[in-house]
């Protein structure tokens, strides 16, 4: 069985204050045909940030990042009410996964809240040494609200892929098969993706 774990991009879809704007869709009709127009952030909806995003001109961007650290076998792991993620909450529940989807309350969550999940810096740290190539949440970011960046620059300064405001409502915990494709967008910092999980290798 496939799952969708993207959420559904529309005018309406939360997104991050103080720097990202609302997405926005200009439908044209022509004679024969209808186009719409798209204006959106490379950070709308769930979305990949690439190294670039906070390493600027040092790191890599989002059409640079391998895809072997988007497919392949994952660990949903289920937080279930914890705000502040911390290396406890993950050293005794990933296991070997070297790809990981933090579950929390925020998947349910249609309105910005500055309180959302994130991961602390030891968290992050923590993922890092133990060689995640990829690291999803379904908050609006991996990082706390009033963050100064250490945990991006944690994970991206070691090329970990990092993916958020997923949709993770309708999965339980455990190991499942994943692709997540951003956009292949050149030389920018991240991308609108779509993520889907398999309970089967995906062939």
């Amino acid at each position: 069985m496939f799952y969708d774990i993207t959420r559904e991009l529309s005018e309406e879809i939360l997104v991050f204050p103080g720097g990202d704007p609302k997405p926005s869709f200009t439908r044209e009709e022509h004679e024969d045909y209808v186009i719409t127009l798209l204006s959106l952030c490379t950070h709308t909806g769930t979305h990949i940030d690439a190294p670039s995003h906070y390493l600027k001109d040092e790191g890599g961007t989002v059409d640079a990042i391998p895809l072997e650290r988007l497919v392949g076998r994952c660990r949903v792991v289920d937080l279930g009410t914890r705000t502040a993620i911390t290396r406890e909450d993950l050293e005794e529940r990933i296991g070997d996964a070297k790809k990981v989807l933090l579950k929390t309350w925020s998947s349910e969550e249609t309105a910005f809240d500055p309180g959302y999940p994130h991961l602390t810096a030891d968290a992050a740290a923590f993922l890092a040494d133990a060689g995640v190539a990829c690291i999803g949440i379904d908050s609006p970011s991996i990082e706390a609200f009033d963050g100064d960046g250490t945990v991006h620059r944690t994970l991206l300064g070691e090329g970990v892929a990092v993916i958020e405001l997923l949709d993770l409502s309708g999965i339980v915990e455990g190991d499942y098969y994943m692709i997540a494709l951003p956009l292949r967008l050149k030389g920018l910092d991240g991308a609108p993706a779509r993520v889907i999980l398999s309970d089967r290798p995906i062939s």
